[in-house]
């Protein structure tokens, strides 16, 4: 006779990342129908590769999976640390094409677009790791009464929302307002790490948006 089942841990919804993750893929696969030769990262199939990879691990966890399943938060925060790195190093090359005048920086029109997708791609991979990274991930979130590395306006207020916790889409809105506002918004980091990744993030989104503008706006000119 077979003992009791494992309870299953409830979290969240697999399916904010995996779509948003899905949306950020097909338009990487745009970019580079369009510009077939040019690469943020100089490795055409890397990004992609390690997105379907998580894409994957994304539909089968970390967000809902019992205990005995652990491995997929390890593999999934791995995967997205790699993404993050990717993401820093096509923002390195694209500001060094920049400083140099090569590459898609001589067309205002591709410069933009590149720019774009590398802007995007920081904001989303940040946004995973701000997700995963917080209190443990998603199941363990569910189970802490107090914010641990981030501190959200309805946990500071608790009228305004009684028994809430974050979701992923509440990290994707960390993720752009800080490469937009380049400081904490309405979102507290509240250890060293929430704090360095944050700081990370915006140094990377500033130093990106300010070169790119600037080149567009020289060379439409």
């Amino acid at each position: 006779m077979s003992g009791p089942s494992e309870p299953v841990s409830v979290g969240e919804s697999r399916w904010p990342p995996a779509i948003v993750l899905l949306a950020f893929m097909a338009l990487n696969v745009v970019f580079r129908l369009w510009l077939p030769d040019e690469s943020p990262v100089r490795v055409p199939w890397l990004i992609p590769a390690i997105e379907a990879v998580l894409l994957a691990v994304l539909i089968v966890g970390p967000a809902n999976v019992p205990v005995s399943r652990r491995w997929v938060r390890r593999v999934s925060v791995s995967l997205v640390v790699v993404l993050v790195l990717a993401a820093l190093w096509a923002t390195v090359l694209l500001i060094h094409d920049l400083i140099e005048g090569s590459g898609v920086t001589n067309s205002p029109r591709r410069l933009l677009a590149s720019g774009a997708v590398v802007w995007l791609g920081n904001n989303l991979s940040f946004a995973l790791l701000y997700w995963l990274m917080d209190g443990g991930g998603p199941i363990r979130r569910m189970r802490q009464p107090s914010p641990v590395d981030f501190a959200f306006t309805q946990q500071l207020s608790p009228e305004v929302a009684s028994d809430w916790r974050p979701v992923f889409l509440d990290y994707l809105h960390l993720g752009f307002t800080n490469a937009t506002a380049f400081s904490p918004t309405d979102v507290l980091p509240l250890t060293f790490r929430a704090k360095y990744a944050m700081l990370v993030q915006s140094t990377a989104a500033l130093a990106l948006f300010g070169l790119v503008v600037a080149r567009a706006v020289n060379a439409f000119t």
